[in-house]
Parts: C-alpha cells; structure tokens; sequence
C-alpha cells in the first residue's frame, strides 16, 4: 500500500509566515502524542527543527514531524482555519477513525 506524506496548505504557510516563524528560526511542529479524551492528541507548537524530522517547506516556512508521530500522520493534511470560535491550525487526517470536539483527539 502507497504510503503518502502529509500535505500543507498554503493558507497554513501562508499564517506562519503571517506570524514570523521563519524569521524566529522556527518551525511549526506537528506531533502525535498518547492521550486526549480520544486516546491521540496532536500537539502544535513552534519549535527547532530536529536532525530526524520531515521537514515541509513552502512560502520559506517550514513544518516539521518527528519520526514517530509521522506514520500516524501519513496523508494527513495540515491547515489553517478561521471560524468563529477562533484561528488555529487543523489537522484533516483521514487515518483517525473518530475525533473529539475540541479537535486535537482523535482515535485510530
């Protein structure tokens, strides 16, 4: 089976360049750790890119996952949303069986 990596948007490099990770030397990573109300929970933060990450760059942006949050991140994509609720960085994953609410839990 074709194992893809994840996809950004240019919306959500577009944002990080909106909010100057580039020019702090940082990156956004994105990572999977145990927990959450769903048993998975994204963790979004910006940070140094690490020897083993993916790395994904657009727009002169860069996102990062560490090896072991990729394989639960495979043909994921990564976006950013503005709703009413608030701006923030999604992850749309189609490898998640269920979610919760608050959108950074998810099952497998």
């Amino acid at each position: 089976m074709l194992t893809l990596p994840p996809k950004v948007t240019k919306r959500a490099f577009e944002r990080l360049g909106e909010i100057g990770a580039a020019a702090q030397g940082k990156a956004l990573r994105i990572a999977v750790e145990g927990g959450g109300c769903s048993g998975f929970q994204y963790e979004i933060d910006l940070d140094d890119p690490k020897d083993d990450d993916l790395i994904l760059e657009g727009a002169g942006e860069k996102v990062v996952i560490d090896s072991i949050s990729l394989p639960f991140l495979t043909d994921a994509e990564i976006d950013f949303t503005e709703e009413l609720i608030g701006a923030r960085f999604v992850i749309n994953n189609p490898n998640a069986t269920s979610s919760c609410g608050c959108g950074t839990s998810f099952s497998m």
